[in-house]
């Protein structure tokens, strides 16, 4: 078991049309809609605290950015999260996540720093097993935090408690994920460059993002799992 601390987060969610999606996802994962749509996520975020549950952080991988792009998608009635790409400031981070997770990570040229609330983000992937995509961008909380209600759309979107990803050979893997709920605030986002989503082949709907910062959350990863695959 893993134990992260999730640190200074943005949550840009957009809708997108199911068919659009659909065909990006692995089949033996069913894609997850909410009145009707589909949702593409890109959250930026710096991952700190990182260590084997009981034992003392492991010396250069502890504390690093990660920038992910990622949809929403059930496997016999669980919902979890499918990553599309994982970029991280953080190679033996990024060789480890592929070896054992069988997740798109990519190395990337990343820097995160706040100035009186205010988080700006750079990340610039270097990696060339993906396209070499690029994020700029601000973002800071403009409200009260807040814990998501059951049934609305932030609650949907973030509290979910695993994983999905799939190998070469189209098996689907699910890592439990246990945490508190998120914390949230209404955040506002200035994107100066955003090319996350088009490097995965999706084109984001032209209408302002979801928005949401979470500013601290301790989570525990298991090893990944077997699924057993649908008939």
């Amino acid at each position: 078991m893993m134990k992260q601390t999730w640190l200074d987060l943005l949550f840009a969610h957009w809708p997108i049309r199911y068919n659009q999606l659909r065909e990006l996802v692995p089949p033996g994962l069913e894609l997850d809609t909410y009145e009707g749509y589909a949702w593409i996520s890109i959250v930026p975020f710096r991952m700190d605290s990182i260590r084997m549950r009981g034992l003392p952080p492991i010396p250069y991988t502890s504390s690093f950015e990660e920038l992910n792009v990622r949809t929403y998608v059930t496997v016999g009635d669980k919902p979890g999260v499918y990553f599309f790409s994982l970029d991280a400031a953080n190679r033996l981070a990024v060789m480890t996540a592929r070896s054992f997770f069988y997740l798109p990570y990519f190395n990337a040229n990343m820097k995160l720093e706040e100035r009186e609330g205010v988080y700006d983000y750079v990340s610039h992937r270097k990696d060339k097993r993906g396209a070499l995509v690029s994020y700029e961008g601000t973002y800071s909380p403009v409200s009260p935090a807040f814990y998501s209600k059951p049934g609305t759309i932030e609650h949907w979107l973030t509290e979910r408690y695993c994983l999905y990803s799939v190998d070469k050979q189209n098996q689907v893997w699910r890592g439990e994920i246990h945490h508190l709920p998120w914390t949230l605030h209404a955040a506002e986002a200035d994107f100066k460059i955003n090319t996350m989503a088009l490097g995965q082949g999706i084109t984001v709907m032209d209408t302002k993002p979801l928005l949401h910062f979470s500013k601290q959350l301790e989570v525990l990863v298991w090893p990944i799992s077997k699924v057993n695959n649908p008939e």
